[in-house]
């Protein structure tokens, strides 16, 4: 699985990327056949609260997977579009399953 991080006008910390790699490494323990990870971190600037919108694009054997979410933290962006990934992803192998 290729991982591909591309952060949007800011440079993310190497503690960032570790721990985006590591929580989208765990997602293999669901489908192992996930051909890349497209990550994209990026600032919202809206007034006064700047959130931060986590963007994963998953590409499996014929899909695509794409989830995005926005909190006021990286980290807790991540996780919630890893768990919704990991929903999705299992939805995914069942349908594969099923054919």
């Amino acid at each position: 699985m290729k991982i591909i991080t591309q952060s949007v006008r800011f440079t993310a910390d190497q503690k960032l990327l570790a721990y985006i790699e590591q929580k989208v490494t765990a997602l293999e323990n669901y489908f192992h056949k996930i051909i890349q990870v497209d990550v994209f971190l990026k600032l919202e600037n809206s007034g006064k609260i700047k959130g931060k919108t986590v963007e994963i694009r998953l590409k499996v054997p014929g899909d695509t997977i794409y989830i995005s979410e926005s909190k006021l933290k990286f980290e807790a962006a991540v996780d919630a579009v890893v768990e919704k990934l990991k929903r999705k992803v299992i939805k995914y192998k069942e349908q594969l399953r099923s054919r």
